[in-house]
C-alpha cells in the first residue's frame, strides 16, 4: 500500500519529504512525485519533434506530388497522440522516497525499476539543469557511487527541492560514510 500518491506535489509535497523521513522508518515510505512542470516540458519537446516530422511527411509531399500525399502526415499525427499519453504515464511512474538510512527511486510503466541507493555509498550528488529545464525552472539531481550500475537520477524537480535534496543527501552520506 502506497502512503503517497503520484499526485503528490507542491510545497506541501517537500514538507512531506521531512515528514516522510522519519514516518518510513516505521513502515512505508513515503512516495514523492515529481512536479507537473516536467510533463509540460516533455509535452512540448514531443510537439515540437513530431510537428515537425508531421509536417514535413505531410507538406512536402501534399505541394510537390499532390494533395493525396498529405496522407502521410496521419503516422506522425497518430505518433504524438500515443506519445501524448505515454508521456503523461511515464511521468506519473517516476516517484522517490527518503528513508531512515536510504534513497528509493521508482519509475517505469511496464517495467517498473526502483533503485535503492544507501546514503553511505554516495560519493557524489550534483544538481544539472539544462536550457531547456531552466527555462521550466526544473533541475534534475543525480546520485553517483562507487558502482556505476546504482548511479540514479531524479529529474524535474524544482530547483530549491533540488538544492534541499542534494544538501540532505550529501549530509547523511557524510555522516553514514564516516562509519565505514
Amino acid at each position: 500500500m502506497e502512503t503517497g500518491s503520484p499526485q503528490d506535489t507542491g510545497p506541501d509535497a517537500a514538507q512531506g519529504t521531512a515528514q516522510g523521513t522519519a514516518g518510513a522508518a516505521g513502515g512505508e515510505p513515503v512516495w514523492i512525485a515529481l512536479p507537473p512542470g516536467l510533463l509540460k516540458m516533455r509535452r512540448l519537446l514531443l510537439v515540437v519533434w513530431v510537428g515537425l516530422i508531421t509536417l514535413a511527411a505531410g507538406l512536402l509531399p501534399g505541394l510537390l506530388a499532390g494533395p493525396a500525399w498529405a496522407a502521410f502526415a496521419l503516422p506522425p499525427l497518430a505518433l504524438l497522440v500515443w506519445g501524448w499519453v505515454m508521456t503523461e504515464r511515464n511521468w506519473r511512474s517516476w516517484r522517490y522516497a527518503e528513508r531512515a538510512d536510504d534513497l528509493l527511486i521508482s519509475r517505469g510503466v511496464l517495467w517498473r525499476e526502483e533503485t535503492v541507493v544507501p546514503y553511505g555509498r554516495m560519493q557524489l550528488v550534483e544538481v544539472t539543469s539544462g536550457p531547456v529545464e531552466r527555462h521550466f525552472g526544473l533541475a534534475s539531481v543525480q546520485l553517483h557511487t562507487a558502482a556505476a550500475a546504482t548511479d540514479a537520477t531524479i529529474p524535474g524537480l524544482d530547483p530549491a527541492e533540488a538544492e534541499r535534496l542534494r544538501d540532505r543527501l550529501t549530509e547523511l552520506g557524510e555522516a553514514r560514510s564516516a562509519g565505514l
